[in-house]
């Protein structure tokens, strides 16, 4: 399979103990909810039409929005914002006023 993240200088795998199975679970599942459950394919897009879809998807759903297990059923954006308010002193409470 011809990766289509080539032209944008993007790699799919790292060689680190683990990163190369958690890598290749981040591109599976952003193939899969980019490409495979619509109708079109990603040969169908530009590159930029790619690199835009790509960064949005990492920016926006990935680092924010995503629930992850390993953090108690969280967003990460919701993981970072306590960690930091606690670092401050201020309440979870208050730092969402």
């Amino acid at each position: 399979m011809l990766c289509q993240c080539r032209p944008c200088f993007a790699k799919q795998s790292m060689n680190s103990a683990g990163g190369k199975s958690r890598c290749e679970s981040m591109w599976a599942q952003m193939k899969n909810e980019l490409f495979y459950s619509r109708v079109r394919r990603s040969t169908d897009y530009t590159t930029e039409q790619l690199k835009t879809m790509i960064w949005r998807y990492y920016m926006s759903y990935w680092n924010n929005r995503r629930i992850c297990s390993s953090i108690g059923g969280m967003p990460p954006a919701e993981k970072r914002r306590r960690y930091y308010s606690d670092k401050t002193g201020k309440s979870a409470a208050a730092a969402k006023e």
